[in-house]
Parts: structure tokens; sequence; C-alpha cells
């Protein structure tokens, strides 16, 4: 489509990403024998984010397709490391690829689509767009008390109006599109990236933990993950370096004022105390639902993919354990839900 053409610049990776379901079914073989292009006539930040949303499900559609491979081919190598460069994220699908750019307006008064053709049907594409609503609904205005008392009761709202699409998740995702190579027993070194580098390259899959916006209410609240020896709060901070640069300069603002939590703690307000219970409640019932989706569209989703395929060590049975960013996923979710309780206020 016109969408994913750029001027001036050999389409191929327009043509692959388009026929992504066709070459699905041949473990996108295409990437070994497309050109070698250059990213020097991409131009502007959309082109980049577009290239870099491309590259990445080609990457993914090649690397799991087959199963693993250990080396990605140098005409895809090559130019998903500059415009990753570029941009100032890692050579992988992150969070911006999957869900905060990968999205269109099917006629300028219409509904909104996906960008890229994906495997897994209305599934899919209800995954995407439900996530990119949601988050586009957590937007809030941080400098006013009075906003924040209207906008966490929102959030719980927006919670429960999720529950409707429901039908639209409930058929099992494509799993190797969230897959890493990074602590993946499958690819125990890595990617190696032919062209780029000499050794092989981890990085963490996709995952929600590269959402700025939860990242964001955390810093605002005063809200610390630090169990197990820093073990939690040492991931979650990683995949802030998943996210794109000004997002994680936005949250090191937040981050490097008075924090709210003392303020209201030292103020001796119980009204203005029980408001940050109220807005910390919701953001850990927030997290609780994420822990009953995790469960029902990943974890189950994965043991039913598990019992299609034969060899034990594939990718979807390394998915029911550790989850979509290479965390273990169910400990790694309660004990951030349980962290966020802790931030309430004893009245």
């Amino acid at each position: 489509p016109e969408f994913l053409r750029w001027p001036n610049h050999d389409n191929s990776w327009a043509w692959l990403g388009q026929e992504f379901w066709e070459l699905k079914s041949t473990g996108c073989k295409g990437a070994i024998v497309m050109p070698l292009l250059s990213c020097q006539y991409l131009q502007g930040h959309r082109e980049l984010y577009l290239a870099h949303l491309v590259l990445s499900f080609i990457t993914m559609g090649y690397v799991w397709q087959e199963g693993e491979k250990e080396v990605l081919p140098r005409n895809l190598a090559i130019p998903f490391g500059e415009v990753s460069e570029m941009l100032g994220l890692p050579p992988i699908l992150v969070h911006t690829d999957f869900v905060l750019v990968n999205w269109k307006k099917k006629n300028p008064q219409g509904n909104l689509e996906p960008i890229v053709t994906l495997p897994g049907g209305t599934s899919t594409v209800g995954f995407i767009l439900v996530s990119l609503l949601f988050y586009s609904k957590l937007m809030i205005n941080v400098c006013f008390c009075e906003g924040l008392r209207r906008a966490f009761p929102s959030i719980l709202a927006d919670r429960k109006a999720l529950l409707s699409v429901g039908p639209f998740l409930c058929n099992p995702l494509v799993p190797f599109l969230f897959f890493s190579w990074k602590d993946n027993p499958v690819l125990p070194e890595g990617l190696l990236y032919e062209g780029l580098c000499e050794e092989p390259l981890a990085y963490s899959g996709g995952s929600a933990a590269q959402s700025s916006t939860l990242h964001a209410f955390d810093e605002l609240l005063g809200i610390q993950h630090q169990k197990e020896s820093g073990k939690i709060s040492g991931f979650l901070h990683r995949m802030r370096k998943y996210m794109p640069p000004h997002h994680q300069a936005f949250i090191e603002e937040i981050r490097s004022v008075p924090r709210l939590r003392d303020h209201v703690l030292s103020s001796g307000n119980q009204d203005l105390q029980s408001t940050y219970n109220k807005c910390v409640a919701v953001l850990s019932e927030l997290r609780t639902y994420h822990i009953t989706l995790v469960t029902k569209y990943i974890i189950i989703a994965a043991k039913k993919a598990k019992n299609n395929i034969s060899q034990t060590t594939s990718p979807p049975s390394f998915l029911e354990v550790v989850g979509t960013g290479g965390s273990r996923v169910l400990k790694f979710l309660k004990s951030v839900r349980d962290t966020t309780k802790e931030a309430m206020i004893q009245l």
C-alpha cells in the first residue's frame, strides 16, 4: 500500500512487510535475497519509525518462523541496525513498534487499523488496537493534584471497559512476535547481526514493561520496585532503554523532582493522603487485571501452541514460563503489583 512506501527509496521493505502473511508459511526467506538498502534517504521521524516497524516484524518472522536462527542476514541486519541507532532504539521489535506506531486510520473519519499486516487475524489486530487505545487513555495532567483526582478513577473505568473487547483476544496470539534473544535458552548466545557486529547481541523482546506511561506513574507516585535484591527494579529500569529517548527523558524528568508521596506524607492532610491512596489502589487494580490478561492470552495461549509443536524447547514453551520480555512472568507481575500496594500510606 502507498502508506508503506518511501519516496526515492527501493520499497523491498514495504513489499516484504505487506506480504508478511504469505511469507509466514515460507519462513520469510525473502529476507535473504532482498537488496541491501541504505537508510540515508529516510527523512524525518515518521519514515524512520515506519522503517523500524517494518524491519522489526521482518526480523521476528525470519528468526522464529521455521525455528530459531542464530544469524540475521546482513541485508536485513545492517539497515535495521542503522535505523535503530538513528532512533535510539534496539534492533528488535519493541513495544513502540508493536503498539505505539503500528496504526493508521482506515479513512480520515474511520476507525484504526494496524499498518503492518499480521498473522493472527482479529485476535492480533484486537491486541494491538486495544493496547493502543488503553495507553492513550492513560495520558494525564501531572501538574495538578485535582487533575490526578479526576484521572485515576477514569483509568479504572477504562480498565473495566476493556472487558467488553475480550472476544477479540480469545484466540492464541502469534508468540514469535514477542520473543527475545536475551536469557532465552533456544538462543543462549543471542543473535549475530551479520555485517553489524562480530559477536552475537542479546535483546529483550516487546513487553508492556516498555510502556513509558506506567513507568511515569511509578515515578510520579513514588513507587519503588526493589524486591529480590533489586532484580525486579533492575529489569524495569533495563526496559526503559527500549523506549524512545524522549520517553526516557520524560520519566527521568519526573524522577528528578521531589517525590509526590513524600509531600503527601509530610502534609499531614488525611484527605490528600486518602486521595493518594485511591490513586495507588487504581494502579494496583490495573496491574492485577494485567496479570489476568497475561494468564489468559499469553500463558494459556502458549500452552495451547506448545501442544501443537513436538519440540519442548520451542519458543512457545519458553514464553509460557518467562513472558514476552524475558521475565519470569507471573512471579514478576505479582511482585510489581505487590510493591505498588506497599506504597499506600497508613491513615
